[in-house]
Parts: C-alpha cells; sequence; structure tokens
C-alpha cells in the first residue's frame, strides 16, 4: 500500500501523485509500487533493505540522500510470538521524504491522526524525528501491555499445576529480547545521527532530538526491567508449580491411606478361619464400626498435619 500526504492549510491532505514536501509512506509494496519508488529515484538495494525482517538499524548519507534505518515495534497477537520488531526504513531524497515498512503500524496511524501539530511533511528531518520519537513512545506502549499481561499470566500460575502459563512467559520473555535488541540498536544509530549534527539546523529539532534519546533511553531501561522480572517469576513460579504438584500428590496419597483402612479391616473379617466375635448378632456392625473408626483416626492425623 502507497499512500502520500503533504500539509496543506487544512491539515495533512492525501494526494495522488508525488509533489515538493510530500511525504509517501509505503507498507509492504507491491511490484508495482515498488517500480515507482525506482522511478521516483530510490535504489532497489534500500528497498530491499527496508523489507528484510533482520536488517538493523543505520544511517547512510550522500549528497543526493540520507537513508536511516530503524527497527519498529510489532504486535502479532495471532502468532506464536505476541510482539516482535521490523525495519522502518526512512529515505529522504531531495524535497521528499520516503517510509518503507512491511508491516503496517500504529505509528503511521498516530502520525497521520494529527498526534503531533508541529508536524509538516516539507520539513524531512524534522519529520523524521516525530517518526523516532513516536517509535519509542510505541515501544513504551507496548512494554506497558505485556506488563498487564504478565499480571494476568502470574495470577492464574498460583494456582497452577501445568506448564501452559510458562509457555506464555516465555512467549512474553522472547518479546522482551527483540525489544532490546532493537532499542539498543536504535540507539547507537540515533548516536550517530546526532553526532552528524544533521538536526542542528533549528534549536527546536535538537530539542526533540534530546527528547527522542531520552525517551528510547527510557524504553530501554523499561525492558531491561521487564525481563530481568519476568526471567525471576519464571525461576520462582517453576518452584510453585511443582510445589502445587506435590500437594496433589500428598493428598492422593493421603485418600489412598485412608481408603485402605477399612479394606484392610474387610480382609481379615473375610478370611476362612476363626475369629473373635463372629458369632456375635453385631459382628457386622462391630466391623463397619471399627473401620469407620479407624478412617475416622487417620482422616484426624492427616488434618492434623496439613496434609489435604
Amino acid at each position: 500500500m502507497l499512500s502520500i500526504y503533504k500539509n496543506v492549510e487544512g491539515g495533512l491532505e492525501t494526494l495522488e501523485t508525488i509533489a515538493n514536501g510530500a511525504w509517501v509512506n509505503v507498507v509492504d509494496p507491491t511490484p508495482d509500487e515498488v517500480e515507482k519508488l525506482v522511478n521516483w529515484g530510490m535504489e532497489m538495494d534500500y528497498i530491499n533493505y527496508c523489507l528484510d525482517q533482520d536488517e538493523m538499524p543505520r544511517m547512510e548519507r550522500d549528497e543526493d540522500y540520507t537513508f536511516i534505518l530503524l527497527r519498529i515495534p510489532v504486535r502479532q497477537p495471532e502468532k506464536d510470538i505476541p510482539y516482535i520488531t521490523a525495519p522502518l526504513g526512512i529515505m529522504i531524497l531531495g524535497n521528499k521524504i520516503i517510509t518503507i515498512c512491511r508491516y503496517d503500524s500504529d505509528i503511521f496511524k498516530a502520525l497521520t491522526n494529527g498526534k503531533y501539530k508541529q508536524m509538516r511533511t516539507g520539513k524531512r528531518y524534522r519529520l523524521t524525528l516525530y517518526i523516532f520519537l513516536e517509535t519509542a513512545a510505541r515501544y513504551l506502549n507496548l512494554l506497558r501491555e505485556i506488563n498487564r499481561a504478565t499480571e494476568d499470566v502470574e495470577d492464574r500460575l498460583q494456582k497452577s499445576t501445568q506448564n501452559r502459563e510458562l509457555l506464555e512467559l516465555l512467549k512474553y520473555q522472547k518479546s522482551l529480547t527483540f525489544f532490546a535488541t532493537a532499542l539498543r540498536s536504535n540507539e547507537v544509530m540515533m548516536e550517530r545521527v546526532q553526532k552528524t549534527q544533521m538536526f542542528n539546523y533549528y534549536e527546536e529539532d535538537q530539542d526533540l532530538l534530546e527528547d527522542v534519546l531520552t525517551e528510547n533511553q527510557q524504553a530501554i531501561q523499561m525492558t531491561s526491567i521487564n525481563a530481568e522480572i519476568l526471567s525471576s517469576m519464571m525461576d520462582a513460579f517453576a518452584s510453585i508449580i511443582s510445589n502445587n504438584l506435590n500437594v496433589v500428590m500428598k493428598a492422593l496419597a493421603a485418600l489412598t491411606i485412608i481408603l485402605n483402612v477399612p479394606t484392610i479391616v474387610a480382609s481379615f473379617y473375610g478370611m476362612n478361619v476363626y475369629l473373635p466375635g463372629e458369632n456375635h448378632p453385631l459382628a457386622f456392625l462391630t466391623v463397619i464400626g471399627l473401620a469407620l473408626g479407624l478412617t475416622a483416626i487417620a482422616t484426624y492425623i492427616f488434618y492434623k498435619r496439613n496434609w489435604f
């Protein structure tokens, strides 16, 4: 999907054709859309970099263009790993800016819905900084979602005797690992961008870049803390699951013993030998009473020992 935006007096307008000062946003491009990008001056290698799932953040600058690649967070609840990261390419080419990503992210929705009132498509470098800032904000939002999800799993784990919840926590741990790697790589790329002084033309851009670095650092710290908590939680709840299973086995063992007490009494009085009181008219009731009495004593002992 290829969309072209440009700021006008009434706000952000969608165009049908490329124009000066436009922002071209491309999501999972078709071959025809790729051909358009090539015709507009973007090299095929850079398009492939943006669509390569394993590409790492970096910046390349030339007289004719500036290419920046960062990794953004992507939510995919229907997949085995609910949160991953993907490359987002930013090409500042002449008087236009082109963004390319394989996934449709909420980052683009926030930018096009007017979240940042000072955003202008004609100010290409400032738009790049807003993309950086919204990326860091998106990481923080998804980290909060992961926190809520792990708290829900934690409540279920306290009574669990199965591995299903632990496997669910493992998925979130993988997501945090992806986040941590991507955020650190983004930080290195942003620090390099800062050293190039390409955002030093306006004081507002310098301040915005500082905000971006602060937000990204906050996301890194939050990811690190969450990963450590989740790792400790998995170790602790692995022991809890084992203890819960031991409690169940202990209760079953106690129940087995209690049920065996009347069986033992009945076995003795079912033997074909002379037994005391077998001719007494209340012999049967006496045997039943003895079995129930011993069962009650065993139940009381196990209860006092907290075996139930």
